[in-house]
């Protein structure tokens, strides 16, 4: 870890962002205050965006010279995610993870930040606003959920059981029809798969070992980098569909998270038969 980075700041951050402009507006949102940008699924609201200004402006005093890509800032300008490859230092930041629970009025939505240095991402934060606790990791150094409290315990990666057993995490809703059709079959061969729409839960509940595997077709940075190196970090087995790891520059190749290579492989075979 590079001696810039503080991890405890960056955490406090997040809360910060979601003390003063996620949470009041919470369930408080007015017509215009939600817009589409692609799609009736995919949407921003004031919050995100308060949010976003928010922890940019603390990411400009904690790390002046880190490159800022947040989600909302790329939407804005879509050339800002190319310099995430060559960035020396780069903070990459999903405002509310879950746009669309948190629209719905449903409390199934995070704030998720990850740093990037050279290339490599080397710490992650994961905040709950509902539960008001932290997931943080630092590459090499474990990843942790820290509650309010002072309490903290290691996260990890359950054991895997036989794939008749196994329950997990499928975003099937990226893949042309065909394709979703085959995987949506194969996942039949599993006890329970679904998907909450919001990866800072789902990564925080594969941390916490509830669950068993996660699939991830479409990659931007600001939903999974920090998520990919918390399962790393909690002992999972993490690539993407063709063996190769996840870079902070990658938004194809799909992602697949495991207990182990075994998991890996067999889920990859049996069930995400993307080839």
């Amino acid at each position: 870890m590079t001696a810039a980075i503080d991890i405890a700041a960056l955490a406090n951050l997040l809360q910060e962002a979601a003390v003063e402009e996620i949470l009041p507006r919470f369930r408080n949102l007015g017509d215009g205050d939600i817009r589409m940008k692609t799609e009736a699924i995919d949407l921003v609201t004031e919050a995100d965006e308060a949010a976003e200004r928010l922890i940019r402006k603390g990411i400009e005093d904690l790390m002046p010279d880190a490159l800022f890509v947040g989600e909302e800032s790329v939407a804005a300008d879509p050339a800002l995610l190319d310099r995430l490859k060559d960035a020396d230092l780069a903070v990459v930041v999903d405002p509310i993870d879950g746009t669309f629970n948190f629209a719905s009025g449903l409390s199934l939505f995070g704030v998720m930040l990850a740093v990037v240095s050279k290339g490599e991402t080397v710490a992650g934060v994961i905040y709950d606003p509902i539960g008001n606790d932290w997931a943080l990791c630092e590459k090499g150094s474990g990843a942790w959920l820290y509650r309010t409290d002072g309490a903290q315990e290691q996260m990890f990666m359950r054991p895997s059981g036989p794939l008749e057993q196994m329950i997990g995490i499928a975003n099937t809703g990226f893949f042309d029809l065909e394709m979703r059709r085959k995987i949506l079959s194969n996942l039949a061969e599993v006890r329970l798969f679904t998907s909450y729409r919001c990866a800072a839960h789902e990564y925080r509940l594969l941390g916490q070992g509830h669950m068993d595997f996660a699939m991830y077709n479409k990659l931007m940075p600001w939903d999974h980098l920090g998520g990919a190196l918390m399962m790393q970090e909690a002992g999972a087995h993490v690539a993407r569909f063709d063996g190769s790891p996840y870079l902070p520059h990658h938004t194809t190749g799909g992602l697949l998270v495991a207990a182990d290579e075994d998991a890996w492989q067999e889920l990859r075979e049996r069930i995400f038969t993307v080839d």
